[in-house]
């Protein structure tokens, strides 16, 4: 056979998580960016010892991601102990999704974690699909990163599990998360913009509120727009970094919103060096700021502050962004358009 047409289990792997890239999303769920879960997960700097939990994994992005960094960490001084326990008892993660839960399983053992502790099913309903490998894993973790479906709905069956009722899934899953962490666990998490400033729903508002309460939410990362454009999505997005066992007394921000990000000019690791410069000492900056708990109350809990430093038009986009965002919401409106004339043809 000529070895040209001759590809591993990896190349394949690739080859299909390549056509998922370009359809964009499944089910509702964008898939993150390599380069924002690196951040991320240097971010919040998992290690050897700690349990990492994912409730919406997809492809098991963040799991894989983490277990290179923790990994590298470890060097050549790892002992066999530290090895088995970080390929074994170490990533957790839940996904619904019929097709996308055994492409995370793959995936993680192709990264070399021989042991991935996925479980299928609805995390927001407890609905078990299959359950086998998660058997053993701890109630709450020390870290946790995630990046929940945007704009999703859930019915009343996940509503009644929850203490603030609303069908918004991400919201909810802020709700579980937080209570899957334990005392001094911390979380990296992709969060819609539209979370982080609608007071007009009350799960809304209390849920910002529990999170306020029950942890120290010690920064907010602004990204720019355009960052899921490539996977489907032209929402716009944050990144919240909390630890359990608040409450927040303040909120450090850090604003990459002016940054051009398209589909031709993907947001890239170096875009975060001045961020993790100032991260230890979260210090001002023309990009950073911080805002106190009072001042947040006083605004009944938006989360979204404008940038004191900033000196540009909120709105300039270049033609290339624009339309991509035009693209993407014109595509949701036809699906739309096309899902009542399917309505309006029923008996």
């Amino acid at each position: 056979m000529d070895s040209t047409h001759v590809f591993t289990l990896s190349q394949v792997y690739e080859g299909l998580l390549l056509k998922m890239g370009e359809k964009g999303n499944d089910g509702g769920q964008f898939f993150t960016p390599r380069e924002v879960i690196r951040a991320m997960v240097r971010t919040v700097a998992p290690a050897v010892g700690e349990t990492v939990y994912d409730p919406a994994c997809g492809t098991g992005g963040f799991l894989a991601q983490s277990y290179e960094f923790m990994r590298d960490r470890l060097g050549s001084s790892s002992t066999a102990d530290q090895i088995e326990t970080l390929k074994h008892r170490t990533f957790y993660g839940r996904e619904k999704e019929n097709l996308i839960y055994p492409i995370g399983l793959a995936n993680l053992i192709l990264h070399g974690i021989d042991q991935p502790n996925l479980w299928h099913g609805n995390t927001l309903t407890g609905q078990e699909i299959y359950g086998g490998l998660f058997e053993g894993a701890p109630a709450l973790h020390d870290v946790a990163l995630m990046n929940p479906p945007f704009g999703g709905k859930e019915g009343q069956e996940a509503r009644t599990r929850f203490a603030y009722k609303t069908g918004a899934t991400q919201v909810l899953f802020l709700q579980h998360v937080i209570d899957s962490l334990k005392p001094g666990g911390r979380c990296g998490m992709v969060i819609d913009e539209g979370v982080l400033f609608r007071t007009n729903e009350t799960a809304f508002v209390q849920t910002k509120r529990k999170l306020l309460d029950d942890c120290d939410l010690w920064c907010i990362l602004s990204l720019p727009p355009g960052v899921f454009v490539a996977a489907g999505a032209g929402v716009k997005t944050n990144l919240l970094f909390f630890t359990r066992g608040g409450p927040t007394e303040r909120v450090w921000y850090y604003d990459l919103s002016e940054i051009k990000v398209g589909k031709k000019t993907p947001l890239t690791i170096d875009r975060f060096d001045e961020f993790f410069q100032l991260l230890p000492s979260r210090g001002d900056s023309d990009r950073s700021w911080t805002v106190t708990r009072s001042e947040i109350e006083a605004n009944d809990y938006d989360l979204k502050a404008v940038n004191p430093h900033a000196k540009r038009d909120e709105d300039a986009r270049t033609p290339e962004q624009l339309l991509d965002i035009i693209e993407d919401q014109g595509r949701v409106v036809a699906e739309a358009v096309g899902k009542l004339r399917e309505l309006i043809r029923l008996p």
